[in-house]
């Protein structure tokens, strides 16, 4: 069962836990997502939910509904995706983690990007 928190709506925490595993390919471009059954169930919440988790990702151009067959990961929506988290990245998270290294005298030699 997954734990949600007081941070944001669940719907949105869920669509962020499904772009995640978009960027990870899973599904892959093209492919149908699971039914909005089985995510509820999976989840733990309710279909309601689902629904409006997986139209933020229609509404944010990565999935597209096709009538009477579910909703499909569309083309293109991984990199779409990746661009989008890099510049978030990039924009709002870099600088705290950069001030938080200098703060605690951490430099690129100290940090070992192999190790995960």
């Amino acid at each position: 069962m997954h734990s949600w928190n007081d941070h944001a709506p669940i719907y949105q925490q869920l669509a962020d836990q499904l772009a995640a595993q978009l960027l990870d390919g899973d599904p892959h471009e093209g492919e149908a997502m699971p039914s909005v059954r089985a995510l509820a169930s999976r989840y733990v919440i309710n279909p309601l939910t689902v629904s409006r988790a997986l139209q933020a990702l229609v509404d944010g151009g990565l999935l597209e509904s096709r009538r009477g067959m579910g909703m499909y990961v569309r083309g293109g929506a991984r990199e779409r995706l990746l661009r989008s988290e890099r510049d978030q990245f990039l924009q709002d998270e870099w600088p705290r983690l950069r001030a938080k290294l200098r703060r605690l005298g951490l430099s690129a030699n100290d940090l070992n990007w192999e190790d995960a």
